[in-house]
């Protein structure tokens, strides 16, 4: 996979932290415009993941159809108008519904970055390629949170979205003029009516469903982390919102140092194995995290050491739980990326809302559902150890 490939297909990847993280800072800002509180705004984060959720099952069939460019093309529009409708937002409820579509738009970027990767990747090269797509979409949560709050200071929340439309608007020209079909030609098209009839035997397949909810709940830990942080930092340990990028960018780049170690690791002994190991380090943090929130610290460094261990070893976690997963879904790799994105986001939507219904006034309803999410995927992969890949 040639360099520019790998570039825009990190770009199309970023489409889901950029909208997620960019806006957090903005959170407090949001709720005092529309009168309201926190805990209100979050609705809009958890309405950006049913979207993701919902729209993926419909790009995967889309792409298996009629080729990985036309859905393609069609979601990054899609997501670019929602963008401006987001920023023109006059209440609360009309940014909960823009963002609702600003996800179905940005989702086909990852359900067919997926398959376009199973489309010129084996098991092994897909996980060193996923590995070097959190190198390219790792800026994302680096910069998106930093650049969220500058934007928010001098130009107003509705600057953060105009900034998504510019930045979709420029991924649109780049798959226009860049970006060839992938899908094989040698395969045919798979009918639309057939789609559920594919996603009833992918359910039915046990190492596509162990891998793909091991790498679920594991990203469902770490959305309970970005729906409480703002919360967390922001009012509970009085982090300007400003400086609030800061930290979740150190995290960030956690995350993608372990990926790029993990694109090294997997040479020796392959995806599989390095999973199993890297869910055991994601849950002995999570449970440490659970203990210091029981503690309640009065400063905010002791949460941020299991807090930065948690978030790094998802750079192991996630690409290696995708490859599996995708491994050996030739001619359905469209339809088998949109249930696993599907059901990821799903259960990550459903850690967000836990995190905003337990809101107690402490870090706890963050840390028991990163906690809980550990245990539930060491739980998966450990169970997909019978299953060779």
């Amino acid at each position: 996979m040639n360099l520019r490939t790998l570039l825009i297909l990190g770009a199309l990847c970023a489409f889901g932290p950029l909208a997620i993280d960019f806006y957090l800072p903005s959170f407090p800002t949001l709720a005092q415009q529309f009168a309201t509180d926190v805990e209100h705004v979050q609705l809009s984060l958890a309405a950006y993941f049913v979207g993701i959720a919902i729209g993926q099952l419909f790009y995967g069939p889309l792409a298996d159809r009629y080729g990985r460019r036309v859905p393609l093309l069609a979601g990054v529009a899609l997501f670019t108008l929602a963008s401006l409708a987001c920023a023109l937002a006059p209440s609360l409820e009309w940014l909960i519904g823009a963002r609702f579509v600003q996800a179905l738009g940005g989702c086909a970027g990852m359900v067919i970055t997926r398959a376009v990767v199973r489309d010129l990747c084996d098991p092994l090269a897909s996980a060193k390629v996923f590995s070097q797509l959190v190198l390219v979409m790792g800026l994302a949560p680096i910069l998106a949170p930093l650049g969220g709050g500058l934007l928010l200071k001098t130009l107003g929340w509705p600057s953060i979205f105009h900034s998504l439309a510019i930045f979709a608007g420029l991924c649109l020209l780049a798959v226009l003029l860049w970006l060839p079909e992938t899908r094989p030609q040698h395969l045919q098209p798979a009918p639309l009516s057939g789609a559920f009839g594919q996603y009833r035997a992918l359910l039915g397949n046990a190492p596509f469903m162990g891998y793909s909810l091991a790498g679920g709940v594991a990203m469902a830990g770490m959305f309970a982390y970005i729906a409480g942080s703002p919360f967390v930092f922001i009012e509970l340990y009085g982090v300007p919102a400003e400086h609030y990028g800061w930290l979740f960018g150190s995290n960030a780049a956690g995350f993608v140092l372990t990926a790029q170690v993990n694109a090294r690791l997997v040479r020796s002994g392959g995806p599989a194995l390095w999973l199993r190991r890297m869910v055991l380090v994601y849950l002995i943090s999570g449970l440490c995290l659970l203990a210091l929130a029981l503690w309640q610290p009065p400063q905010l460094w002791p949460l941020m050491v299991p807090l930065f261990i948690c978030v790094a070893s998802l750079g192991c976690v996630l690409p290696n739980a995708t490859a599996c997963a995708m491994a050996g879904q030739g001619r359905h790799a469209g339809s088998a990326s949109g249930l696993l994105g599907s059901m990821q986001f799903s259960v990550a939507a459903s850690a967000s809302a836990l995190v905003a219904f337990l809101h107690d006034g402490s870090a706890m309803p963050m840390a028991l559902v990163i906690a809980l999410c550990g245990a539930a995927a060491c739980g998966f992969a450990w169970w997909s150890k019978r299953f060779v890949v």
